[in-house]
């Protein structure tokens, strides 16, 4: 430090002025919460001001630092006596998962903000054949766990419950993945508040023993991906088993169909919270306690939805996802296709400025391919299968652009009547006659990351 100067405590981390961020720790995520409390309010217009204000920051900070954005991005992209605009931002190219994994030495800073430390590392489980690893800083990991508690805030959950997640561990850790309790719902929650006690246990678990390991912690939430809620939801329903403390369940990583959170009221008389997110850049969407819409997390990312020609899709229409983290210096992803597709929505009716998303549909590798060629989201007829045939869980593999692999697990072996229902239902609800063949196993496999799919086209992805 200079000789007679005093220090003074910066206003906010390096590079990063919106939502302003003190300093790294537990001691500072109120500030950052009471910051999103009043911007979920702001007219989108002004979200979208303050965004463009920390991109340009982002931007200029890659400019400088990164060798690929050096490469990628011109100097003149934007006047720095006018700012950024959306115009210039959709002038930047599209970031791939293989850009990633072709350039990630290059992806990675080389001058990373002091302020920023300690780094983290994230890989992403593969389920595209295509893992990436992402350097996350300590300011990137706490907007993510603000948001966190945001969704917490949003469904007004008690933290003296219970929590039980239920989730893919990796193979490496252990006893972890037998089953571990803790007393409380670490971090973030553990660290503003006395919680209850928490509980995890891997996917890979059979789902009687999942139930049995629930009805004996009796949890007031429970977290999980959706396929593995609906095998739990049919196991409880037909078992008679009760959890008679549960208030809401939490599912992340697949999409969730009404009937889903239809049956889950029936069977538990809870509702279903969806979060949509990735391990790239953390939570992109929570699902708005009012209207049910995922609301964007315009604070810590930049959300497009655009069409085949690179143009914001309009609400009601399909698009895919294009995000980029906002406070990431470490290894900014700038326009990250993310693979995924969603539809856009309206302005909620709740108030908040925060734009929407009606739906995550899926990736492209779940798209049914017409033999013209064309691509659309598969209907498969799956609500009939149960009035057909006891059918368990089902998956459907398009091995070419006329035959589709039908993947079963079942009760009881299926009557030649029954299989010809299915095949009609299906071929129905898909609008082609493509040819079906009927496999049976014992189990669907899931992804390394362990989600289920239950439409995959191996012509399309």
């Amino acid at each position: 430090m200079s000789q007679g100067k005093e220090t003074k405590a910066l206003d906010s981390l390096e590079g990063i002025h919106w939502p302003r961020l003190p300093g790294v720790g537990a001691q500072m995520m109120r500030p950052v919460l009471a910051q999103l409390k009043q911007a979920q309010w702001l007219p989108p217009e002004a979200l979208v001001e303050r965004q463009l204000q920390q991109l340009q920051s982002l931007l200029s900070y890659a400019q400088a630092n990164v060798p690929y954005y050096q490469r990628k991005i011109g100097s003149d992209l934007f006047d720095p006596l006018f700012g950024l605009t959306l115009e210039n931002w959709r002038k930047l190219p599209i970031l791939r998962r293989s850009d990633i994994q072709d350039n990630a030495a290059d992806l990675l800073s080389r001058n990373i903000p002091a302020s920023h430390y300690p780094l983290g590392e994230t890989q992403t489980s593969g389920s595209t054949g295509q893992p990436v690893k992402v350097t996350s800083t300590s300011a990137s990991r706490l907007f993510w766990s603000a948001v966190t508690m945001r969704d917490h805030y949003w469904h007004r959950r008690d933290f003296s419950g219970k929590l039980c997640s239920i989730r893919a561990i990796p193979a490496d850790s252990g006893s972890v993945a037998k089953g571990q309790d803790s007393p409380n719902w670490g971090w973030p929650a553990a660290q503003l508040y006395k919680t209850g006690a928490a509980s995890i246990l891997s996917l890979g678990t059979d789902v009687s023993a999942q139930a049995e390991w629930l009805a004996e912690r009796n949890p007031e939430y429970l977290l999980t991906y959706p396929a593995n809620l609906a095998a739990l939801e049919e196991h409880f329903r037909s078992s008679g088993r009760e959890l008679p403390n549960l208030k809401e369940i939490r599912t992340v990583g697949e999409m969730v169909s009404k009937e889903l959170r239809r049956k889950c009221r029936e069977t538990w008389g809870v509702p279903l919270s969806d979060v949509y997110s990735s391990q790239e850049v953390g939570y992109m969407a929570l699902q708005c306690p009012e209207s049910g819409l995922l609301h964007v997390q315009s604070e810590t990312m930049m959300v497009e939805v655009l069409d085949e020609a690179g143009k914001p899709t309009p609400p009601g229409e399909v698009g895919r996802v294009v995000v980029t983290g906002l406070h990431n210096f470490a290894m900014p992803l700038i326009r990250y296709e993310i693979r995924d597709y969603a539809e856009p929505g309206e302005l909620c009716s709740c108030g908040r400025g925060l734009p929407t998303l009606r739906r995550v549909v899926g990736r492209l590798r779940n798209m049914l391919v017409l033999p013209n060629g064309d691509k659309r989201w598969p209907l498969t007829g799956f609500h009939d299968f149960r009035d057909i045939a006891p059918i368990r869980q089902y998956q459907l593999v398009q091995k070419s652009v006329e035959r589709i692999e039908v993947r079963y697990v079942v009760d009881r072996p299926l009557t030649a009547e029954e299989e010809e229902k299915l095949r009609a239902v299906i071929q129905n609800a898909l609008g082609h006659p493509f040819e079906l063949s009927f496999q049976y196993f014992d189990e669907l496999t899931k992804t390394s990351g362990g989600k289920f799919e239950e439409f995959i086209s191996e012509v399309a992805a």
